[in-house]
């Protein structure tokens, strides 16, 4: 199959200077290599093509006979005479391409020295009680994990001895080196391999540690939860979390709190809502109940005809603002019970109670109604 005519490949006339051919190869590289078109083997081929119509055009000498003799000036073709027998991810004995690729797409100019990291932060999840929610509570928590060394004071280097400055990159942590591109020469940096980016090498690692600097515990905290929270709050104790690397700020502890269901008290934001039950006598002719609040046992008056299902509100018996503002209230919701069974002196007293009213209960037979009357009205 014969060859396509290299000027012809890249878009350019036989008059293209070199800046023209490297602009117009660049742009066709971007668009044809294989890493931005995986498995598109056209576009495999094309790129192929496009590389040796450049590897010729951009060399003077090259050019000039391919100028007066066409393909023919190099036998089999450029491809073998150029040396692009290794494939797509090196360009030849011109430098690593994937290299360069990344300088076109966001690879960058290769990784610098690792600087100061802040720790990680940790998480811990705690169960808190109603009334501790809602009053606030201090508690000592225990909690895994990493602290610095305290027989290497984080050196990572046995006692007596110190990490040593790496002789491969002079402590910078970085290797720099420099390609020759059909866009120039470029030089780049890398992490050092030997030192891993630190700048130096433990000869003599801590035995207890083994040269980490760090060791696994389990650490004591104090933690204070404010008035107010709720399930779903989250506290943040900071410098509590992982150390840091290479004199790095430590994280921080993030204690996320769950609120356990109270038997008898609800919550709606800063306020409190319960139920208490009192019978029908003291709805209608009013007392005064006991009923529980965060605070113990209050005193509550029941007015007179006090409905099933009002609420009384205890001012200032609520839960804590978390910000400081004062308490929230008590609600307190009044069920008047019926009674599921009576005596036969409760049965005759309702019966002349629905009489006083004018009413006559469905299901209960007149002669019988009748005898309760002249029982208890002569």
């Amino acid at each position: 199959m014969s060859k396509r005519d290299y000027y012809e490949v890249l878009g350019v006339d036989k008059s293209a200077s070199e800046a023209d051919l490297k602009k117009a190869y660049r742009k066709l590289a971007r668009q044809y290599h294989p890493d931005v078109n995986p498995g598109d083997k056209e576009a495999e081929a094309k790129f192929k093509e496009i590389n040796e119509a450049y590897e010729v055009l951009s060399d003077p000498q090259k050019r000039a006979q391919y100028d007066q003799f066409g393909h023919a000036a190099f036998g089999n073709g450029a491809g073998e005479a150029g040396g692009f027998g290794g494939g797509f991810g090196d360009f030849g004995d011109l430098g690593g391409f994937g290299d360069i690729f990344d300088m076109f797409f966001g690879g960058g100019g290769g990784q610098r020295r690792r600087g100061p990291a802040k720790g990680a932060d940790l998480r811990y999840n705690m169960e808190v009680t109603f009334e501790e929610a809602a009053f606030g509570v201090e508690k000592d928590i225990s909690i895994p994990k990493t602290e610095s060394c305290d027989k290497c004071e984080g050196t990572g280097a046995a006692p007596g001895s110190s990490p040593k400055k790496c002789t491969r990159c002079n402590g910078t942590g970085q290797i720099q080196f420099a390609q020759t591109t059909p866009f120039g020469r470029f030089v780049q940096s890398r992490v050092c391999e030997a030192c891993h980016g630190d700048g130096v090498i433990i000869e003599n690692p801590c035995f207890k540690c083994g040269g980490k600097g760090k060791v696994r515990k389990t650490a004591k905290i104090h933690i204070k939860i404010p008035g107010g929270v709720d399930t779903g709050s989250r506290l943040r104790v900071a410098g509590e979390g992982e150390p840091g690397d290479r004199g790095g700020p430590r994280g921080d502890l993030y204690v996320y709190i769950h609120v356990k269901p109270h038997k008898t008290f609800q919550r709606d934001g800063n306020d409190v809502i319960s139920e208490v039950k009192i019978s029908f006598p003291q709805a209608a002719l009013g007392d005064e109940i006991e009923v529980p609040t965060l605070d113990g046992k209050v005193r509550l008056k029941i007015p007179e005809g006090t409905q099933s299902g009002t609420f009384f509100r205890l001012k200032g018996k609520g839960i804590t603002d978390l910000h400081g503002y004062g308490r929230g209230d008590h609600h307190v919701k009044v069920i008047v019970v019926t009674p599921a069974k009576l005596t036969e002196e409760q049965r005759a007293l309702l019966l002349k109670f629905a009489e006083a009213s004018g009413e006559n209960p469905a299901g209960v037979e007149r002669g019988l109604f009748e005898k309760f009357k002249d029982a208890f009205m002569g």
